[in-house]
């Protein structure tokens, strides 16, 4: 993959790129970001850089017979590691194929995506023990080229306790020229004796005008829908597809968000009971798409209240709503809200009893709509 098929990240691409070329490259990396930024992307962008045969000042050529074997994820000397389950494939390279193909379809995916690309039904995706064998065995082979050897570990929170323990030797005291490209999302789920053996790149949200651009260009949106959403999926890429996809139901989230604030403001406790019912009895993706569009619609109102209509990035139904419905929402009030609505979709993530859930919802908005 080129740096100029990564959407943005253009601070993180001119770090990387001016490591490379100053010969001074870190044996172990950590990527650390949400996958919907790009952090997979701009680890496969590193790796075709780094074995490039006729790199530029900034970006790999793409058709040197290096970069072409890197894009087709066959070139000898990279190595990927990833989740998965353990009674059907053995190790990683019992699913490569499967790897190479989501890969080349879109290298921006999540672990959800890429579990429900397999049969798991009660399994659960890892990184086993069996593969730190793996790891060493392939690392302190010789290169087959002669040149660099680099293990791309993607979502390295998943691996197997006793498999980190194992790779500890390796990340400290890697052979010669082999570097670790690690990947992750969530470094609370990490070995500390992992995580101070990596050098930390952290790959921020993609800047909205960024995310715009592309949008604009690869799902033929006009400006004003590629900014809305843009704003609404706050730089994450992976979000933005997902609003696309759940376009037929926006209206759907605007009438329940409506509907649920109008009855929590009235203390209309029969509306709210009915309201959480029926809701209740929604896909669980609807249910947390439902709690990502109203953080979504309080920080619009919070903008609206503070910096003015023109800055907010809504729909005209929207706004109309959020005129008479931002007054409600203050610095009084924002960050319960916030915290309430991001545990919900922790908790929904989780399988938590629905019902009882967006019942407990109900009342919390409604006390916290008139602490404004």
């Amino acid at each position: 993959m080129k740096f100029s098929e990564i959407i943005g990240q253009e601070k993180v691409k001119a770090e990387i790129i001016k490591e490379i070329n100053s010969g001074k490259i870190a044996h172990a990396k950590l990527f650390l970001g949400k996958s919907g930024y790009g952090t997979l992307p701009l680890a496969l962008a590193f790796v075709q850089y780094l074995f490039c045969e006729q790199k530029t000042d900034n970006d790999s050529c793409g058709v040197c017979p290096s970069c072409k074997r890197v894009r087709e994820f066959t070139h000898p000397d990279v190595h990927y590691v990833y989740p998965i389950v353990k009674s059907v494939h053995g190790t990683s390279m019992g699913a490569i194929e499967v790897w190479r193909k989501k890969l080349s379809e879109n290298p921006y995916f999540n672990l959800l995506e890429w579990g429900e690309l397999h049969e798991i039904k009660n399994n659960k995706l890892i990184i086993p023990t069996e593969e730190s064998v793996e790891i060493i065995k392939k690392l302190n082979f010789k290169s087959y080229e002669g040149g660099a050897k680099v293990m791309i570990i993607w979502m390295p929170e998943e691996m197997h306790n006793s498999c980190s323990n194992k790779l500890l030797k390796i990340l400290e005291e890697p052979p010669q020229n082999t570097y670790f490209l690690l990947v992750a999302e969530n470094q609370d789920r990490m070995l500390n004796t992992i995580l101070s053996r990596t050098q930390k790149v952290e790959v921020p949200r993609i800047e909205l005008a960024d995310l715009s651009n592309f949008m604009q260009k690869k799902s033929n949106l006009n400006r004003e829908e590629a900014d809305f959403i843009s704003s609404f999926s706050e730089g994450d890429y992976l979000m933005a597809l997902s609003y696309i996809e759940e376009s037929e139901a926006k209206d759907f989230y605007r009438e329940q968000f409506i509907q649920m604030m109008r009855s929590s403001y009235k203390k209309d406790v029969l509306g709210m009971l009915d309201w959480a019912d029926k809701f209740s009895s929604q896909p669980r993706e609807r249910q947390k798409f439902f709690f990502i569009y109203s953080l979504h619609m309080f920080r619009q109102s919070i903008m609206m209240n503070y910096i003015g209509e023109e800055l907010t990035h809504v729909t005209k139904e929207e706004e109309h709503f959020l005129k008479n419905f931002s007054p409600f929402i203050s610095g009084n009030n924002i960050r319960e809200f916030q915290e309430t609505f991001n545990d919900g979709y922790y908790h929904i993530e989780r399988n938590a009893n629905s019902k009882i859930l967006f019942t407990q919802l109900c009342f919390q908005t409604m006390r916290y709509i008139h602490a404004a």
